[in-house]
């Protein structure tokens, strides 16, 4: 690949910054992940998860960890960009304790050196049937997202596809409760200032908020939009740069979803990282098989 282009794609340098960010992203996930024990709150996780990711080396974030657990994870009594709201609103990590057999998700978006991620994890401390049909089923979602994305289709009609899929499983499409209905959302390359901190606001970072209104700004001149969803603002092609994507299945109060960097380029897409956990998890069980070349090099 060629270096920056003038719609947005990083060149391979910068890829490697992202990838290095989302795998101390899921590195993260999964050290909690482990250590979660039943009796946790989802505010002590969330606070653990943070503290993990400053002591390994981040400086900022697109948002400030959360944990949700039970029927949370399946965003009951959510509506959108309501619940970021007020001092402590239900969006946000709370009192819930985890239980035995109880699903959960952890998310966090870590920067380090001016690269984000975003991701999402699910797991049970114990068994969840529902959760593991669920997160099996995610797979299709993967595919299906990568592959529209390479024929052009318009970002709203990849998301319609998403939501009918959901139906087909008879799944509510539990994205649909972000703010802004979002599929996914554009991350950028954030300018280096040496700080070793960075202010957020209601636990959004302010540079990565700033960035996505940049994009949001030019992308209204250009006719494109950093926010992906089902509306006619996403009625376009593809937007050239990185997606962190994020479908989210709910089911009778239960929710998964993998959260991960989509690279999109003027003729093709490609996930960032395919060595990422529920990717590792769907081999094993023998619903995926890893293609020939599972990461693109830069040239």
């Amino acid at each position: 690949m060629a270096s920056v282009s003038t719609t947005g794609v990083p060149d391979g340098n910068d890829l490697d910054g992202f990838r290095s960010a989302q795998r101390l992203a899921y590195r993260c996930a999964e050290t909690i992940g482990a250590e979660l024990r039943p009796g946790m709150t989802e505010r002590a996780v969330a606070a653990r998860m943070r503290e993990f990711l400053q002591d390994e080396g981040a400086d900022d974030c697109f948002h400030e960890p959360f944990a949700w657990f039970g029927d949370r994870t399946a965003f009951r009594g959510f509506a959108g960009i309501r619940h970021l709201r007020g001092f402590n609103p239900a969006f946000y990590p709370g009192g819930r304790v985890l239980e035995e057999n109880m699903p959960y998700i952890l998310d966090c978006a870590p920067t380090v050196g001016g690269y984000t991620a975003d991701i999402g994890y699910c797991g049970v401390i114990g068994e969840n049937r529902v959760l593991d049909r669920l997160m099996d089923d995610l797979h299709e979602y993967r595919t299906l997202i990568l592959d529209r994305v390479r024929a052009r289709d318009s970002l709203a009609a990849i998301s319609r596809a998403v939501d009918r899929l959901c139906s087909r499983h008879g799944y509510e499409p539990r994205h649909k409760a972000y703010p802004f209905e979002v599929l996914a959302h554009r991350v950028e390359r954030l300018a280096e200032d040496g700080r070793a901190r960075h202010p957020s606001l209601a636990r959004f970072g302010l540079r990565n908020l700033a960035g996505l209104a940049r994009g949001g700004l030019r992308g209204r001149r250009e006719g494109w939009s950093p926010l992906w969803n089902s509306s006619a603002t996403s009625d376009h092609p593809p937007t050239p740069g990185l997606w962190a994507v994020e479908p989210h299945l709910g089911f009778r109060g239960t929710g998964a979803k993998f959260e991960e960097l989509l690279v999109v380029t003027d003729d093709d897409a490609w996930w960032l990282d395919d060595d990422v956990p529920h990717v590792r998890r769907w081999i094993a069980r023998g619903l995926w098989s890893p293609p020939a070349t599972t990461q693109r090099a830069a040239a």
